[in-house]
């Protein structure tokens, strides 16, 4: 019964209504596992909903393809022009979001192909796989590159004024840029410093304040801007 399940059961000359509803239902269930494992493994909030629904798609439609296709290359090259005809407008991916679409589209080949219990194998391992690598925050980084800009008084030399504050709170630090502000009256220091996570952005604003005179000073959580 084992070696039948992980058998081809799909024959490709001709679809049957029955053999076409089993392969959709299946494709559609692990499509939903998948998609549920992409939400669960993202960052609060940082999923797309519609992103989530498509992955449920995918593998259905994928599917539906390698029947229609089957063994025959002239139909082959009939989807293959009709669906060059369709244009995709979308911003760049995250590369995570581009493997799960990836993940997708191999869980609908194998249920088109006919393979089910392949197809439920490696979901499920990879699901498991995803899961566990989440959990284990696999490749975070500990420390962070962000931008402080710091405004200061005219009267205060801010040649290694921060240095020693800065050098406390962080692992890295470079001034990047120095400006007039306010008619002059102000200047404005912009620096590049790597943290680690666990320090306390506060204390590191409040050491700040009590040097520069209470006076503006921004942290941006990213350093990679074009202009300072």
């Amino acid at each position: 019964m084992l070696e039948s399940i992980f058998s081809t059961t799909t024959d490709v000359s001709t679809i049957t209504a029955s053999n076409a509803l089993l392969t959709i239902l299946i494709s559609f269930i692990l499509g939903t596992i998948i998609s549920v494992t992409y939400i669960k493994t993202s960052s609060k909030g940082g999923h797309s909903q519609n992103f989530a629904l498509t992955m449920v798609l995918i593998p259905s439609v994928v599917a539906i393809i390698i029947l229609l296709i089957g063994s025959n290359i002239a139909r082959a090259f009939s989807l293959a022009g009709a669906f060059s005809i369709i244009r995709f407008r979308s911003a760049p991916g995250d590369p995570k979001d581009i493997g799960y679409v990836l993940f997708t589209m191999a869980a609908g080949l194998a249920c088109g192909s006919g393979y089910y219990g392949y197809a439920i194998l490696f979901t499920g391992v990879l699901c498991l796989l995803m899961v566990i690598l989440s959990i284990t925050k696999f490749g975070a980084k500990k420390n962070s590159q962000k931008l402080l800009k710091i405004t200061i008084p005219e009267d205060l030399d801010y040649e290694g004024a921060f240095d020693g504050i800065i050098s406390k709170y962080t692992t890295a630090f470079e001034l990047k840029k120095v400006k007039t502000t306010d008619l002059g009256s102000l200047y404005e220091l912009v620096y590049t410093v790597t943290m680690e996570n666990n320090i306390s952005q506060k204390e590191f604003i409040d050491a700040l304040r009590c040097r520069n005179g209470n006076l503006s000073i921004t942290l941006l959580m990213s350093a990679e801007s074009s202009e300072y």
